[in-house]
């Protein structure tokens, strides 16, 4: 068991190609595992807080003043920008309008800190941007809700936010008190199999995140390929432009992850908040922004690399 999380630990990008291609070539296993998603998700968030240890989330959240600002930025701003963009070339009330905001503004997905730790970044800060982000999406979503007043009231999505943010705690929670009964000053094998465990929980739960997109690959696949350029443009066109921004600023020493957080977002905490007329339209947009999400660490790094490398 011990070399298996070994070898998934070694081909971590393997392992997360390996799970887009389970998702889509057995779609009724992924079919099978979408009721269990939630719980998934939860268990994911515990392997990688196992992995992590509260020392090192504790230690980045001492200093909560960028974080603080980094959410306002990424959750309030940069939607509110983009819709004034999309506003101004009369765009705004388009399908492809409603993905670009609701993903600019929804915190990061809580897979981002298995990203941070396959791109070698600071697993610690990316926990504290999606503690924060999360916690503050009751509040900073409202400045959106107020330009897109077809996603109807607010209190479903602040409930919605709510709720994601008590999984996030219990998970943790459990992650970071199993950390330090079992793992209180882990070996560097030891270091590597909670690796291996994390790499194959985050390539597991992408198995069912696709069940949303292989009908329309079968269906409409021109569809199914618009909404995935729309998706690969969205993520990492935030990820370019946060490491630009950011690599030559007082931020320099957490552009990494804040282009994560930037990129990576958690649009489906409007699954269970927006009304199914709203969110009909684009499940296929959301089965495809896991494509560019799970391709971060093999398609990545070398930007990563150039933008905060000292020179």
């Amino acid at each position: 068991m011990i070399r298996l999380l070994w070898l998934a630990s070694t081909h971590a990008r393997l392992c997360l190609i390996l799970g887009l291609l389970a998702g889509l070539l057995l779609p009724q296993v992924a079919a099978a595992m979408v009721p269990w998603l939630p719980l998934m998700v939860a268990l994911l968030l515990t392997t990688t807080t196992l992995r992590i240890g509260h020392r090192a989330a504790l230690g980045a959240a001492r200093d909560l003043t960028w974080g603080v600002g980094s959410v306002v930025m990424l959750q309030v701003l940069v939607p509110l920008v983009l819709f004034a963009l999309l506003y101004l070339a009369g765009l705004h009330n388009t399908p492809a309008a409603l993905a670009i905001i609701l993903t600019a503004s929804a915190p990061a997905i809580t897979g981002s800190v298995n990203l941070a730790l396959m791109m070698k970044l600071d697993a610690g800060r990316m926990m504290q941007i999606l503690v924060l982000g999360t916690a503050a999406f009751p509040v900073t979503v409202l400045p959106i809700l107020w330009v897109l007043p077809q996603l109807g009231p607010a209190e479903q999505i602040v409930m919605a936010a709510l709720r994601l943010l008590g999984v996030i705690v219990i998970a943790a929670g459990l992650g970071f008190g199993l950390r330090a009964v079992f793992f209180p000053a882990p070996t560097a094998s030891q270091t590597k199999a909670l690796d291996g465990l994390s790499v194959l929980a985050f390539a597991l739960v992408v198995v069912g995140l696709m069940a949303a997109l292989n009908p329309a690959l079968r269906s409409d696949p021109m569809l199914a390929l618009r909404w995935a350029l729309l998706a690969f443009a969205i993520g990492y066109g935030l990820q370019l432009v946060t490491l630009l921004v950011l690599r030559r600023s007082g931020l320099r020493d957490v552009a990494g992850v804040l282009a994560i957080g930037a990129g990576n977002r958690n649009i489906a905490i409007f699954l269970v908040a927006l009304p199914p007329d709203i969110i009909a339209p684009l499940m296929i947009y959301i089965g495809c922004w896991q494509l560019p999400m799970y391709l971060t660490p093999i398609l990545l790094p070398r930007l990563y690399d150039w933008a905060l490398r000292d020179d």
